[in-house]
């Protein structure tokens, strides 16, 4: 299979979770982000000791955001004309099978992938196995 031109390194400034405020206090309050908004909040004040917020300088370069460790991005692929599109970015982007494609389709797509040299991030996926009589 062929893989990119040149393999960047994917730096990950903050790789732990935003935890909502008081969240380790109470049950009733789940631990996904929320803004603080309350008027004595110490974590929209910003005090000392207090959890991380988020903030735009924790967000990953440009360059490698939303690409996959092996460098490549991924293309949501429904059928086989989907594929014609990065024939020529093949370099670049990998198809990913979608989950509503049927088995059937899906062996279409592996086998006009192969032809046109695409990676397929999840070939794998849903495709009945035969056994071989021995």
């Amino acid at each position: 299979m062929v893989g990119p031109v040149t393999k960047p390194k994917i730096v990950k400034k903050y790789t732990g979770h935003f935890k909502r405020f008081d969240s380790n206090r109470f049950l009733r309050v789940k631990a996904s982000w929320r803004v603080p908004r309350g008027i004595d909040n110490r974590l929209r004040r910003k005090f000392k000791g207090t959890n991380l917020l988020p903030k735009i300088g924790y967000g990953s370069a440009k360059a490698t955001r939303n690409m996959l460790p092996c460098g490549l991005y991924k293309f949501p692929v429904r059928n086989t004309t989907d594929l014609e599109m990065i024939m020529m970015q093949n370099r670049k982007y990998a198809a990913e099978i979608s989950h509503a494609v049927s088995a059937k389709k899906r062996q279409e797509i592996i086998q006009r992938a192969k032809i046109l040299n695409i990676r397929v991030l999840n070939a794998e996926a849903r495709i009945k196995k035969q056994e071989v009589a021995q």
